[in-house]
């Protein structure tokens, strides 16, 4: 009997160890090859004014926490997105870039989405790049998303309901943002519920996206304008999760 069980416990530690190291393979695909405004490489060691060392060290480090809380690490896109660069992803994070995406990495993006990848999507206010300098709505309008015009709540402060994204209220930073229509609202300025800056939406056939008109919560800015306690990290760990379930 001692013999005939002992097989048994091997495979199934062996199983067990493989579904772990398959749980742990997930990998988000943040793109720095469209003029990112604040997200690059760290190992690349490009220090702006804008964004110095210790603040990108700062931003992809608290990302990567974020992803590692869902089994998933960091690999940074530098070149033309396509569809073998998606393949090798989960959750591709596209934030606040300054040049245009071809229609070949626009149509790539789009059947990432349709064949069950997730997609995180900044397009910030005009001060960052205008919707005729940055062509995001080509990502996202197929799936019933549009970034519009600068939202006209300019009170600093945000939130998130409660629901599908968010397990809880977080305080969010916010002060000045993009309108976004279409999805299901879920991240809105403190003044009111009526403009959102934040929606979601879950795609036939698996795929997510969480779209955001305001980008100061996924740089991890705890502080602005006299608040200091933030929940960005909080927030970011809730949304990745959900991309990446």
């Amino acid at each position: 009997m001692k013999s005939f069980v002992t097989p048994i416990l091997v495979v199934a530690a062996l199983i067990f160890a493989c579904t772990n190291l398959l749980a742990q393979n997930k990998k988000i695909l943040v793109d720095v090859g469209h003029g990112q405004r604040f997200y690059s490489d760290p190992a690349d060691n490009i220090s702006t004014q804008l964004v110095p060392t210790d603040r990108l060290n700062y931003m992809t480090g608290e990302l990567a926490k974020n992803g590692a809380a869902h089994h998933a690490s960091i690999g940074y896109l530098k070149k033309t997105i396509s569809t073998d660069a998606l393949a090798k992803g989960d959750l591709l994070f596209i934030h606040s870039p300054s040049a245009k995406y071809s229609p070949d990495e626009c149509k790539a993006i789009e059947q990432f989405v349709k064949k069950g990848g997730s997609l995180f999507i900044v397009m910030e206010e005009d001060y960052w790049g205008t919707l005729a300098q940055v062509n995001l709505n080509d990502i996202v309008t197929p799936f019933g998303i549009t970034f519009k015009s600068d939202n006209p709540n300019k009170a600093s402060g945000g939130h998130s309901n409660p629901g599908v994204i968010t397990k809880t209220k977080y305080s969010i930073p916010m002060h000045g943002a993009r309108l976004v229509e279409g999805g299901k609202p879920f991240a809105y300025s403190n003044a009111s519920d009526e403009n959102p800056f934040g929606v979601y939406a879950e795609i036939t056939g698996g795929g997510k996206i969480v779209a955001m008109g305001e980008g100061m919560v996924s740089l991890y800015m705890t502080r602005w304008q006299g608040v200091d306690n933030y929940q960005c990290a909080e927030f970011m760990e809730d949304t990745i999760g959900w991309l990446l379930k």
